[in-house]
This record gives structure tokens, sequence and C-alpha cells, in this order.
């Protein structure tokens, strides 16, 4: 398997850099810049790919709604070459809370704006004149104006992954994607987005080695069960976050991929306390397997265990987010991790 991680710039800029910099030397593979409601992705990578040498850098991700469909394809196609052909491009609906909420552009039809989006990326990478008309998006306007291809050379070999959760969305992700940005995977439960990611495959013509699988997950490693207790126990209320507050009150992908991974009959128990405000109770529904289920936490044992059956079940690209206090303990936990890792094979 490949390791990747993600970031995002916080309140420390510094310490996230100085993360991804030593992150590369201890030999990663691969780091997404997150963008979700804080910092702005394209400016991190642009300065990420000055710093590194060896580090794949990706948009992870990209959300549809905040820029055109040829802006983002401009974005990958300088940071492709800011990088020396480095860069993998993500992309994602996001949800109406973020899209609607924070940028004030509707949150309607993402699997027609997803598809579009693509095809108009697909005609940019090539470098050729950019003409499309579709439901969403018409290039050029009518009116005087002819279709333009960008002064920039084309690349049509950058990477299009895309983060998706729904049935729909998964099946559109194996049809026209070269990576899937999954989250919330349970590997027992895979059968729920493979089973959908192989039907786009199918249909055009492609199987799973045509995809690359990255999936996500908190990785802290314990040699004391009471501190692995203990820590089990803080990441409940994130997961019924996850479960119960990402989103709006109506549309909650997260949720709806748990209920289809084997916990339906809490799903929605947790979403409605967490709704009315009673956040407590909703932690209380999550279980310690919940939480494990869908992390690389535990003894070093229990993690190495856990990296086989993500393996076994068809991850190619492991995304670890290492779960510490300071930068130092993060890259410790890091270093092992990938040594864990590179054991499994």
């Amino acid at each position: 398997m490949r390791t990747a991680t993600t970031v995002e710039i916080s309140d420390n800029a510094r310490e996230t850099m100085d993360f991804v910099l030593e992150a590369e030397r201890l030999g990663l593979d691969v780091c997404w810049v997150a963008e979700a409601w804080g910092s702005d992705a394209p400016s991190v990578l642009g300065y990420l790919a000055a710093r590194t040498d060896r580090i794949l850098l990706g948009s992870g991700i990209i959300q549809l709604g905040t820029r055109t469909p040829v802006a983002i394809g401009q974005a990958a196609l300088t940071l492709a070459d800011l990088s020396g052909g480095r860069f993998l491009l993500g992309l994602g609906a996001s949800g109406p809370q973020v899209i609607e909420g924070l940028h004030g552009v509707r949150f309607d039809h993402p699997l027609t704006r997803m598809r579009e989006t693509v095809q108009i990326l697909r005609q940019v990478f090539a470098g050729e004149k950019i003409s499309f008309s579709g439901k969403h998006f018409r290039i050029p306007l009518p009116g005087e104006s002819r279709p333009m291809r960008l002064s920039k050379a084309g690349n049509p070999d950058i990477p299009i992954h895309l983060a998706t959760l729904s049935p729909r969305m998964l099946e559109l992700t194996g049809e026209i994607a070269d990576g899937w940005l999954g989250t919330s995977f349970v590997p027992e439960g895979a059968h729920a987005y493979f089973d959908h990611l192989d039907t786009g495959l199918a249909r055009a013509g492609r199987t799973r080695a045509d995809l690359d699988i990255c999936q996500g997950a908190e990785i802290a490693l314990f040699d004391d069960r009471d501190r692995l207790r203990s820590h089990i126990a803080g990441r409940k209320l994130e997961l019924a976050f996850s479960i119960g507050g990402m989103g709006s009150a109506g549309t909650n992908f997260y949720n709806a991929a748990y209920g289809r991974q084997g916990w339906s009959q809490v799903t929605d128990e947790i979403r409605d306390r967490w709704q009315s405000g009673d956040r407590e109770g909703a932690a209380a529904l999550v279980t310690d397997e919940m939480v494990l289920a869908t992390t690389l936490i535990g003894t070093e044992d229990m993690v190495r265990d856990r990296l086989r059956v993500w393996r076994d079940a068809g991850v190619d690209t492991v995304r670890l987010y290492p779960a510490r206090d300071t930068v130092r303990d993060k890259l410790d936990t890091l270093a092992r991790a990938l040594e864990l890792v590179a054991e499994v094979g």
C-alpha cells in the first residue's frame, strides 16, 4: 500500500508545513491538502510544491461550486507545473451547509455537476478548445464569443480523484475517475462502496486495477490498555458529530454511509439526538466497535492486523492521520505507522 496524509492550514501554518516537510523525509508518498471551510488548497499546494522534492501533492478536496470548472483546470495545470508533475486533483461535491451556507451557491444536482465538471476538465487538460453544452455549464455562452483554449500547455496526465460516498456518486467515480478518496470506511462492509464502484468501472470497461482506492483513518498507537480505552472514549464525540452533525439535518452523507455499513439501527438516533442539541447523548450511542472499525487505533499488533484487513479489502493507498498533541509526537506516530505499513506490504 502507498501511504498518504491530509493536512489543513489552521492557526499554526508553520507547524503544518514543518510536518509535511518531515513527512516527506520519512518516506510518505502523498500529501493531500484539505480546503473545507478554512484555508484554500491551491495556495498551500503551491507553497509545498516549492519546498518539496519527491512527495505527491493533492487537493483533498476542491469543492464543486467554489470555482468554475475551467478555473479548477487552470489551478491544476499550474500546480502540476510547479510541482514537476507531482500534482493530483481531488474533487468533491461537499454538502449543502458549506456550499449554500458559506459560498451562497445552490447545492443542486451534484451528480450532474460532477460529471460535467470532469468532462470540461478533460478538455482543459488535453489542451483543446473548450466547448461544452450541458445541463449546468455552457462554454462559451451564446453570443459573439467563440471557444478558446488556455494559453498554458495541456497536461492529460493529471490524475483526477473524486471524494464520494453516495451510491450514484460512487458509480460515477468508477466510471470516470482515476482514484477514489473515501472516508468512513469499514473494510468488513466494503461492499457498500465497492459494489457501486465496480458497477461504474464495468460501465466504462474498466476494473478495480484502474482506480486508486485511497482510504483515510486516524492512527494512534498505545502500549497501555487504559490509555487506549481513554482515547477511544474521547473519539466518540467526533464520530457522533460526523454521523449526526455533518451537513444539514436532511442531508448527511456520512450518516448514510455508516448506515449502509451495518449501523443503520443507531445512525438515525445519533442524528436526532445531535440535531436536538444532546451531544453527550449522541456520543453515548457510539460504541467502541464503531470507533475501531473505521480507524487504526490500538496496540501495534492491533494496528498491524488491521492494516492487513485494509490491504486485503482492496485499499491501495492508506491516508494516515496521526493523533497526538504536538508536531513531534505526530511525526513519531507517523514514522512508526510507515514502518507498520511496510511490514504489511
